[in-house]
């Protein structure tokens, strides 16, 4: 099956067929590393994690370039506002971003450039945009780009600039138009003079657009495949960056995906909320492998509403995803990891390929993910074992979570046991028989009617310290907290 992707641009569905045959250009907008990291960042990092597995899954070569901003207004100010050099302020919340990446299983990209590292090829950039007749100099240091000079501005996001907002208009009186943006920027008095570069214009710093043209260009060349990121940088950021790439001849990217944001208590996730989740507070608190999980599994274009009732539930299908492989690698042997990496998307289940196929559709993955535990349980608790089907649904099943990131006995999820980190997996291998036991006798009883009998099996769960929920997959546990 052919794989669709959801173009934000065409505003539907597109066959994805790569600009070289076999081999995929993803660009993914990173972070601008003014502060610590929460889990709307790592919302955009996992969902298009997710992605990358997909693609190599299917065979793709894919070359993956995930930038840094690591110099802008907001640094500096703040780094001032900290008595810290604006270089080690960055620095540090970059770390803290890297931190969190690896915490939660998101994969390396192929490249994570900064900001600051590309500025000579910004300002060869910017002298193509000028020669094409596409950007204008202002006051000294500073050079704005003609948004009615290009007269595909705004075919992103359907938009035509008289009902656009305004670019950024405060500091600039130099400006043609409001409309206008800038492409660089003159160093503001008071700013350290380690955060500007000389160029032909005046002596300034890049402006935040420029820096993704640059180095999309760079590492994946003037046309490429994708470029994706939160829906809120579809404008203005996205759009900037179109119509500079477009006004220097470049073809740029041929799909745009966005991810959708993170609520909480119903409410877009913001600072000015007063409710942004740093990931290193979470973490402190709920296992990594949970928030994975939660954030993870919800289709990357729909909204993730986060909170403690999110993560219990996320916390109820690892237990029983996480238990069935620990049992079914305790009686058929650990599959080994090469063996389930190297499935091809064509010897998986084909309603979880087609659903991934069908733009990422991750929760009718995840529908086919417990139809194969359900019939790996049935083969492990069969009078006779069925060794051999044990076995293959253990490798089904682990190859299908390895595409959302979540292989139980993958790194880094190993040793996550139940998902609190206490529990290894020959422990808790053996606790799942045990309670899959009492779960078997459970539904023989309900299906007998026997109502008395199973709230008995359920109490004695339950002193025990054991949860039980029922699904329409069948009956679910976890350790109580």
């Amino acid at each position: 099956m052919t794989l669709h992707l959801y173009d934000s641009a065409a505003r539907g569905l597109r066959e994805f067929v790569p600009l070289v045959p076999g081999k995929v250009g993803i660009y993914l907008c990173g972070a601008t590393v003014q502060g610590s990291p929460h889990i709307g960042h790592i919302r955009s990092a996992l969902a298009f994690d997710v992605l990358v597995r997909w693609l190599r899954r299917c065979g793709y070569d894919v070359t993956m370039v995930r930038n840094v901003t690591d110099i802008d207004d907001k640094i500096l100010a703040k780094s001032a506002q900290a008595n810290r050099p604006w270089w080690a302020w960055a620095y540090r919340f970059e770390n803290e971003f890297s931190r969190a990446y690896d915490a939660l299983g998101v994969l390396r990209p192929t490249y994570e450039p900064r900001a600051t590292g590309h500025v000579p090829e910004m300002i060869e950039l910017i002298e193509k945009i000028i020669a094409a007749g596409h950007a204008y100099t202002g006051d000294p240091g500073n050079v704005y780009f003609d948004v009615s000079s290009l007269p595909d501005y705004g075919s992103l996001t359907r938009q035509t600039p008289e009902n656009m907002s305004a670019n950024e208009t405060e500091g600039e009186p130099d400006k043609r138009s409001v409309h206008d943006f800038a492409l660089w920027k003159a160093s503001k008095p008071g700013e350290p003079r380690t955060a500007s570069w000389d160029t032909p214009w005046g002596r300034g710093r890049p402006g935040w657009h420029l820096e993704c043209s640059t180095m999309s260009g760079k590492y994946l060349g003037e046309t490429f495949d994708i470029h994706g990121g939160g829906i809120d940088l579809r404008f203005p950021h996205h759009e900037n960056e179109q119509a500079q790439s477009h006004a220097a001849g470049f073809g740029f990217a041929r799909y745009w995906m966005h991810n959708a944001w993170v609520t909480i208590d119903g409410e877009k996730m913001s600072k000015s909320l007063g409710n942004s989740l740093t990931v290193e507070n979470i973490l402190r608190d709920n296992p990594a492998v949970l928030v994975r999980f939660a954030l993870g599994t919800v289709h990357y274009r729909s909204t993730v509403a986060y909170s403690q009732t999110t993560l219990a539930e996320a916390g109820a299908v690892w237990e029983r995803l996480q238990g069935f492989v620990a049992r079914a690698a305790q009686a058929a042997g650990e599959v080994p990891a090469q063996e389930v990496a190297q499935l091809p998307a064509d010897e998986l289940p084909a309603q979880f390929t087609e659903a991934m196929n069908e733009d990422l559709n991750v929760s009718a993955a995840l529908a086919v993910i417990h139809a194969h535990v359900k019939a790996g349980n049935a083969a492990l608790n069969a009078t006779r074992q069925d060794t051999a089907a044990v076995r293959r649904e253990q490798l089904l099943v682990r190859a299908m979570l390895d595409v959302l990131g979540l292989d139980p006995l993958a790194r880094p999820w190993r040793d996550a046991g139940s998902g609190t980190g206490s529990t290894d997996s020959r422990t808790m291998a053996a606790l799942d028989s045990l309670v899959q036991g009492i779960l078997a006798q459970r539904a023989r009883a309900r299906g007998e009617k026997d109502w008395a009998q199973a709230d008995r099996l359920r109490d004695t769960l339950a002193e025990a310290g054991i949860e039980v929920a029922d699904s329409p997959e069948g009956a679910v546990w976890k350790l109580r907290k």
